[in-house]
């Protein structure tokens, strides 16, 4: 940083906080949203030691698609970094978790999360994609769309069972897609039918292979975990109920109605009134 201009220290700041984003975007957008010209980019791209702007690409995408740790492997790094004793541990993923919370709060996230809302909006239903661990936030986020008066669907089924869940993908579908490390069949498989019936997707990542997320037509990045250390999902679950926030204020009337009724059923079935939590 120090040897570089100010304006390709700003360059190198966006790429190395947005790296999952920056692969996707072109010297002229980039240049956008670093806030110079895309004659900067480029000579910003050398003066860090890369021929041009494809070799830091082919860069970034062997980082972000290099093998995740095992869960095992991920903890003993994680540990021996916070060390056994539990106060240190807690102090290290809130630590992580302030991080990767802060990192949404540039500018350059603002902007990727109010792109999703613009995205996710105009369509009839949002398919929330997410297995593994992230199988539990696609149903959760599935269920704030819902009060949030949206049509939505978890698609959180691996392996050929995803098939089912797929069958009915059609025009006025848009994805949510929650994908991580590297390009597993059940994502590329989701990814390819999505291209060819032209549906939107909003895809939240921290790393992902290239080849896909070029795809996305909006990628927000979301931390987990530092370098090979264990996944936190904190930032991703603040990336997403800000998202649902946003749906709800573009459509206010429909989000309340919705949490009305929802009062109302709950009534019914208890003959007490709830607040909605």
């Amino acid at each position: 940083m120090p040897s570089l201009s100010p304006a390709a220290r700003r360059v190198a700041r966006f790429v190395a906080d947005n790296r999952p984003l920056a692969l996707s975007l072109s010297a002229a957008e980039l240049a956008t949203r670093a806030g110079t010209s895309d004659a900067t980019v480029v000579r910003s791209v050398r003066a860090m030691g890369f021929a041009g702007l494809p070799d830091l690409k082919r860069a970034l995408a062997a980082a972000l698609s290099a093998s995740p740790a095992s869960p095992a492997e991920a903890m003993r790094h994680t540990l021996a970094e916070s060390g056994e004793e539990a106060g240190r541990a807690v102090d290290f993923a809130i630590e992580a978790q302030r991080e990767a919370v802060e990192a949404l709060a540039t500018p350059e996230a603002r902007a990727t999360l109010r792109a999703a809302v613009a995205t996710l909006h105009p369509a009839r239903r949002v398919l929330v994609f997410g297995i593994g661990p992230s199988g539990a936030l696609a149903r959760y986020v599935t269920t704030l769309l819902m009060r949030a008066g949206r049509t939505a669907r978890a698609l959180d089924a691996s392996g050929i069972a995803l098939a089912d869940q797929m069958l009915d993908l059609g025009p006025g579908d848009a994805l949510l897609v929650l994908a991580y490390g590297h390009a597993y069949r059940e994502v590329v498989a989701l990814f390819a039918d999505a291209k060819r019936l032209a549906l939107p997707i909003v895809l939240v990542t921290d790393s992902l292979d290239r080849s896909l997320a070029r795809h996305a037509d909006v990628v927000v990045p979301a931390r987990r975990a530092r370098g090979r250390r264990i996944a936190l999902h904190g930032a991703t679950l603040v990336a997403l109920e800000a998202m649902i926030l946003g749906l709800a204020a573009t459509d206010s009337p429909r989000a309340l109605a919705s949490l009305d009724r929802l009062n109302g059923l709950r009534t019914s079935i208890t003959g007490a009134r709830h607040d909605v939590g």
